[in-house]
């Protein structure tokens, strides 16, 4: 699977794949609910880099984050990092609706706000004047993690 890692799938295959559903199982890890999809090379694809290129914990989640953060000055990132980053704020995701303790499921949504910050932050290098992303503002604080 080397070399079929080093371009993101097309947009509506991803899709495709995605709207399928995902399903975190007891130890951890994402798949993909549609067995068929799955068993195609898109779908053998996004199952290694969940398993293998998205962190499938909070503190390796945190980790990301914090190599995002540190490239603010960078270009823009590859095609690859991108999707990267949108599969690490997915898991964010499934892993917040799938934990119990207030605690954690605050941390989740803090890890899932900064990284929807971040794409914006890369979606707008280069275009955004004086180099200020978009702001989440008040849109940040309806992520309630303790209903």
């Amino acid at each position: 699977m080397g070399g079929g890692l080093q371009e993101p799938a097309a947009p509506e295959v991803m899709f495709e794949l995605l709207w399928a559903g995902l399903e975190l199982d007891v130890m951890g890890q994402l798949h993909i609910q549609d067995e068929e999809l799955a068993s195609t090379r898109p779908g053998r694809r996004l199952r290694f880099l969940l398993q293998h290129r998205v962190p499938n914990d909070l503190e390796g989640a945190e980790q990301r984050l914090q190599q995002l953060q540190r490239l603010h000055k960078r270009p823009p990132l590859s095609p690859w990092e991108f999707e990267q980053l949108l599969l690490t704020g997915l898991s964010c995701i499934y892993r917040l609706h799938a934990t119990g303790e207030a605690e954690e499921r605050g941390r989740w949504a803090l890890v899932f706000a900064l990284l929807a910050q971040e794409t914006l932050w890369d979606l707008c290098k280069g275009f955004c004047p004086q180099d200020q992303p978009p702001s989440l503002g008040p849109w940040a604080l309806i992520l309630d993690p303790f209903p």
